[in-house]
């Protein structure tokens, strides 16, 4: 399982590439050769970069879900739409397709952040809005979240 460390200010081109951080590239030397999938978050208005691998683990988990149950297969429908493989050209870019940019509101400038083992992709505005929390609320959702877990 990769274990992505960092986040990048990038600036995407007229034809939506972004040049991939050097730290991300060392950080997935495997990944680079194998390639990656982009597709929509489920929770917020931005993208995830997939190394192949952890796609793949992904897709083990939903192609388990009993596709005889409504609710199933619009979930897999909508976790599959706007999924592309994609890896970075000769010189490092990385191609946003144009309707995920559209989706993800991605213009100019961007962020790549790492989530464990996946890398969001986010406009910058949208991205400064999201992290801005009150410290207080993020202790009680700390709290909530991981408070529970034994220390082994």
């Amino acid at each position: 399982m990769a274990n992505i460390i960092g986040t990048y200010n990038c600036k995407v081109d007229a034809k939506g590439r972004l040049m991939f951080p050097a730290a991300f590239k060392s950080q997935l030397q495997d990944a680079v050769k194998e390639g990656f999938v982009i597709k929509r978050s489920i929770f917020r208005h931005c993208l995830e970069l997939y190394p192949m691998e952890e796609w793949n683990q992904e897709s083990e988990l939903v192609n388990k879900l009993n596709r005889f149950k409504k609710k199933n297969v619009d979930f897999i429908r909508k976790f599959m739409s706007g999924v592309h493989d994609t890896e970075l050209d000769s010189t490092g870019r990385l191609l946003i397709p144009k309707n995920l940019a559209e989706f993800a509101g991605i213009s100019k400038e961007v962020v790549l952040a790492s989530v464990v083992n996946k890398i969001e992709i986010w406009d910058k505005t949208e991205y400064e809005n999201t992290i801005d929390f009150d410290p207080d609320e993020f202790a009680d959702l700390a709290e909530e979240v991981m408070g529970d877990l034994d220390n082994e």
